[in-house]
């Protein structure tokens, strides 16, 4: 057969069955990838014949005699598309996984086409953007700026990366050839609760290419938790590399390696598993009463209560809460149901290990390189010195590869073997197998005077934090800043993890925040009802002021700095904006309408423990190289210490060269979650850079005997006084005495500040079917000194897009024996294009006490107001409140009332 790919011909015949998008990346062109192999995200969407098609499900051999175009051969070397300077100069990506997809197909487009973006753009997912970048990028709106040498901060420069994204030659996880390399599948448990009496290996061993079989004896048998966090003791070793008990459907049960992923594939179906079925139990409060199965052992000591199979329960208050209700006036209580959710980044869990130099080599896809190094050498009785660990660029995360799931199992293999070994998720075991968000039901209680003024403020969460601890006891700590948010001399907090036969819970964008957002938002909106008081107005009244104690969970000291009303600003502002657009008209007089807002507060960095170290040097060819060890995965940190660095050294970021992600060629980091990208090593950068420009600034002053207060950097130059004295000229002398320009600094998650959103809806319900359409949304965010306009902006459309899905259309379905029933994109429903509004941003003008260039970080707060303010819009309009979610059209549908006539004061 002969292809022709980006103008090349080739002349191979591909496996019989295979997909066109396997054997173009066979051919050398990554830029073809792999989101769900379905046909449902248009990731690898390439041109056939000049007609953009889904790869994953075109066969490879209808491709025979036909013009193949990728997202590589769309430009000319120097020379890209007008598209994809559009995508650049929008910018129209963040993780950068779903752009070569959307490129190829959006420069397809006609101008009718383009009017009607819904329709044309409804094959192509994102989970960053929220789309509207993405529109702009199509529509050719382009918001790149260029910075003046010093003024990076600002300014909506360019990611580092951004040419590389859109030409399709940024390197992901999985783009990569390694000779020999042998491939990895895993068999999954169909049983929630088993003990594995027996594996017969015989079977698969004799499928041709395969070359081992691991199973719970060959692996080590130690303790460790697959979460990832500076201090490990924050969470339950409670987890085994390979077990001999199974407790949820998709566990582990054993790993074939092949030398083709078929051959392994076809080892783990003849692999012969004896089972003992045991019990199970799916929710927390069953698994809380007395009788119910027991996952975990008594003697294991990281249990709170084996018995009830409580991981951690926390019980905690302030004042008198019996005595504040009995002051009450009014006196509110529900219970609100936040489901299992998931992450759903387009690139899938995976791994390449391999031996060089007689060193382990994992490349991986994980928001923290460094503490999946630290976990690797526990496991595996490795020095430090005998293994590296690195990423390259990530595909999204979201809190879902803070853990380590996919790097044991590779690194177990190659050190046996000594062969390169791969493990790639498919899309269903990232639905079945990787870490959702916990579900939580939350029971809220307030009391409040004829006023509005609260007097008791009670909260009961139970989290369900599946067959693993993995974060069970950190997320349920971090739920206490739902209850921060507003002032009350009365509150008490009882909160409980559970272990159930259900997939691990794990950490989500917003981490154990989101879901008491829902639920205490949401009780504030119906005491404000029960008040007949504006709901803002009751948040207005009731909010945490600068100087007040930030009372969560004890009252005691801690090391959060709170100097702004940012909170305030952010009601006023959604408020002014609401009413600004009042006017506008429903879809027609089949709607109900309504306006909902809710709003939190979010702690810049965690409680835990979190450091991380940059270096910064200036090399002779007078680049500053910045090594810092935050891994990119479309939350914009690469460029903000660019900008940050940049900022620091007086220059542009154009001579800022970025190492980051790899063990061997950074400091440790502990990862790129909780904010601590920007906040934490934003400092350290911040420090790094400052330590270097001083340095250059004392070596400038002495050799021009000009005090250094007179010396000033100037981009590729020193100002020392009336003379200008170019930095090669600096740099030779300072080389000549054995002088290198160059700084390491390190930075704390300590003191933290907190920032806060306001998240406000206009919807329109439809009174048939139940549909619920966004006509109107607006966040106000307080993210300190704003360092890319544009980034931020980015990152509030996208986590607002995110928060809708999780509100309205995605729903993780659990079967009756705990397996879920829709793994897959296209029956978990992430937003489409079609499904998001364009977000109005309002951005409080403050500072940063603590943060870098007093910066505040706003890629994960974003998202916690967003669910409740949909559902208080969706009462608003009804008149019915929902305390569970999503809002599917079926469910909102069954409780409109039977007439389904328009509520008083409600019309359109």
């Amino acid at each position: 057969m002969s292809y022709l790919v980006n103008g090349r011909e080739f002349d191979r015949e591909p496996a019989p069955g295979q997909c066109l998008r396997t054997f173009l990346r066979e051919l050398g062109h990554f830029g073809v990838k792999k989101g769900c192999d379905a046909g449902d995200c248009g990731a690898c969407t390439v041109w056939l014949d000049g007609v953009p098609v889904h790869s994953c499900i075109t066969p490879a051999f209808r491709a025979d005699g036909r013009e193949v175009t990728t997202i590589e051969g769309l430009g000319r070397p120097g020379a890209p598309h007008p598209v994809q300077r559009q995508f650049e100069d929008a910018p129209g990506f963040q993780c950068g996984f779903c752009t070569a997809g959307m490129i190829m197909t959006s420069a397809t487009f006609t101008e009718e086409q383009k009017a009607d973006l819904p329709r044309a753009l409804k094959g192509n997912l994102c989970r960053c953007t929220g789309y509207r970048a993405i529109e702009d990028a199509v529509k050719g709106v382009g918001a790149v700026e260029t910075a003046a040498p010093g003024r990076a901060v600002g300014t909506s420069v360019g990611a580092p990366a951004a040419r590389d994204v859109v030409t399709g030659h940024a390197e992901f996880t999985m783009d990569t050839h390694v000779d020999g390399m042998l491939h990895l599948k895993v068999l999954h448990s169909p049983h929630a609760h088993a003990l594995i009496r027996s594996i017969d290996k015989s079977a698969a061993l004799a499928v041709p290419g395969v070359h081992r079989v691991y199973t719970w004896r060959d692996v080590p048998r130690r303790r460790f938790t697959t979460a990832i966090h500076t201090d490990h003791l924050v969470d339950p070793d409670d987890t085994y590399v390979l077990d001999d008990t199974v407790r949820f459907a998709g566990q582990r049960v054993a790993a074939v390696l092949a030398d083709t992923v078929g051959a392994a594939e076809e080892g783990c179906r003849r692999l012969a598993v004896e089972y003992e079925v045991l019990p199970a139990v799916f929710g927390p409060e069953a698994a809380m009463a007395d009788g119910a199965p027991q996952l975990h052992g008594s003697d294991d000591p990281f249990v709170r209560d084996p018995v009830h199979n409580i991981l951690v329960e926390l019980h905690t208050h302030i004042g008198d809460v019996d005595a504040g209700f009995a002051a009450a006036d009014v006196i509110h209580e529900g219970t609100y149901f936040s489901p299992r959710v998931q992450h759903a980044h387009l690139e899938t869990h995976g791994s390449i290990a391999w031996v060089e130099d007689g060193r382990l080599n994992v490349r991986t896809s994980s928001q923290s390189p460094s503490i999946a190094k630290v976990k690797l050498e526990y496991l595996f009785a490795l020095r430090s010195d005998q293994l590296r660990v690195f990423c390259e660029r990530v595909g999204g995360g979201f809190g879902g590869k803070q853990e380590v799931i996919t790097e044991d199992l590779v690194a177990l293999a190659t050190l046996d073997t000594g062969r390169p070994t791969c493990l790639e998720f498919t899309r269903e075991e990232e639905f079945t197998t990787a870490s959702p968000r916990h579900p939580m039901s939350l029971t809220v209680r307030l009391g409040a005077k004829v006023d509005g003024t609260l007097t008791a403020f009670q909260v009961r969460n139970v989290s369900n934090t599946g067959a693993y601890g993995n974060h069970g006891g950190e997320t349920l700590y971090a739920g206490g800043a739902a209850v921060m948010i507003y002032r009350c001399p009365n509150k008490k907090y009882d909160a409980y993890s559970v272990y159930t036969n259900t997939v691990p819970s794990g950490a989500l964008r917003g981490y154990g925040m989101t879901q008491p957002a829902f639920a205490v938002e949401s009780a504030m909106d119906e005491l404000a009802r029960a008040l007949h008081l504006d709901p803002l107005e009751l948040r207005r009244r009731n909010i945490v002021r600068p100087g007040d104690p930030l009372v969560a969970l004890h009252d005691g000291p801690d090391d959060v700095v709170f100097t702004e009303d940012g909170l305030a600003e952010c009601i006023d502002l959604v408020g002014e904006a609401l009413a600004r657009t009042a006017g506008q008209a429903a879809p027609g007089p089949e709607w109900f309408v309504g306006t909902g807002v809710a709003s939190s507060l979010h702690e810049t960095a965690p409680p835990t423990e979190h450091l991380s170290e940059a270096w910064v040097t200036l090399g002779d060819d007078l680049i500053y190289e910045l090594a810092v060890g935050t891994v990119e995965f479309g939350e914009g940190t690469s460029t903000a210490h660019v900008q940050i660095a940049a900022g620091q050294l007086g220059t542009t970021p154009s001579r800022i060269r970025l190492v980051q992600s790899d063990t061997d060629r950074t400091g440790f980091d502990t990862g790129a979650f909780a904010s601590a990208g920007l906040f934490v090593a934003g400092n350290a950068v911040l420090r790094a850079a400052g330590a270097v420009r001083d340095r250059i600034l004392e070596f400038a002053a002495a050799h021009t005997g000009v005090h250094v207060v007179m010396c000033a950097m100037d981009d590729d130059g020193v100002l020392c006084g009336d003379r200008r004295v170019p930095l090669a000229e600096l740099v030779a002398l300072a080389r000549g005495r054995g002088i290198r320009f160059t700084a390491a600094r390190k930075a704390y998650g300590s003191p933290r500040s907190v920032t806060s959103n306001t998240q406000g809806f206009r919807v329109a319900v439809h009174r048939v079917t139940g549909e619920i359409r966004v006509l109107y949304s607006v966040q106000a965010a307080d993210a300190g000194v704003i360092i890319n306009p544009a980034q931020v902006r980015g990152q509030i459309e996208g986590g607002v897009a995110q928060g809708i899905g999780f509100a309205l259309t995605e729903n993780h379905h659990v079967d009756d024996h705990g397996a879920m029933t829709n793994p897959n994109l296209r029956n978990y429903r992430i937003p489409t294009y079609a499904d998001i509004p364009r977000t109005d941003v309002l951005l409080v003008g403050s500072a940063d006490s603590v943060g870098p260039m007093r910066a505040k970080g706003m890629a994960e707060c974003c998202i916690n107001p967003v669910a409740p303010a949909l559902a208080n819009a969706v009462h608003d309009a009804t008149g019915v409140r929902f305390r569970a979610l999503p809002l599917t059209p079926e469910r909102v549908y069954g409780r409109l009332p039977a007439e389904r006539s328009v509520p008083a004061g409600r019309a359109p």
